[in-house]
């Protein structure tokens, strides 16, 4: 993995890759507590606060669907683990209907692993996802930094930032993580 360390503001990022694949992985501490923090990101109602319309079964083995709005990706998921409040896992697929509209990467399976950690007050969230198109690493990183950005807003009781000046602020410095990729 490549460190986060360098310009362009605060980067919660590292990027990797396993098996041909990319691998993003995004760190960051909240100053809220793991329940209030595990239900922002598996309550339905509030998590299409921050990122995305999720609709299904959201319980183990249970299948869904999501519209994550700011960026129109729509597809699939399925809830390979979700142990209270401490670990989620699921993997998505965005569906062919959604890609030939916004034209980006050919459908894939990815999976998106979070990781949640008491401390104190506070409670620290790991977020890897693994699966994207090695050339195209940079990108996830800023896209889940931002949903990351988002998420904190949220447990603030703030407004999102604009994503679009946030990716322009971003895109640089995960191009410079990117090309440190061995």
């Amino acid at each position: 993995m490549t460190s986060n360390a360098g310009g362009g503001g605060r980067i919660l990022g590292t990027l990797g890759q396993a098996d041909g694949r990319g691998v993003v992985r995004i760190e960051d501490r909240f100053d809220a507590g793991i329940d209030d923090v595990w239900s922002a990101i598996t309550d339905p109602t509030r998590v299409a606060r921050w990122y995305g319309v999720v609709e299904g079964d959201l319980r183990p083995g249970g299948d869904f669907r999501l519209n994550v709005e700011s960026s129109g990706w729509e597809g699939t998921g399925h809830v390979e683990t979700c142990e209270p409040p401490r670990h989620l896992r699921v993997t998505t697929r965005e569906s062919d209907e959604s890609y030939l509209a916004g034209g980006g990467v050919p459908p894939f399976e990815q999976s998106v692993d979070a990781t949640l950690t008491q401390d104190g007050g506070q409670t620290v969230v790991v977020i890897e996802v693994r699966g994207m198109p090695l050339d195209k690493v940079p990108f996830y990183g800023v896209g889940w930094q931002i949903h990351a950005e988002s998420l904190a807003c949220h447990l603030a009781g703030r407004e999102r930032g604009d994503d679009e000046t946030r990716w322009g602020q971003l895109i640089a410095p995960y191009q410079d993580l990117a090309s440190r990729i061995g």
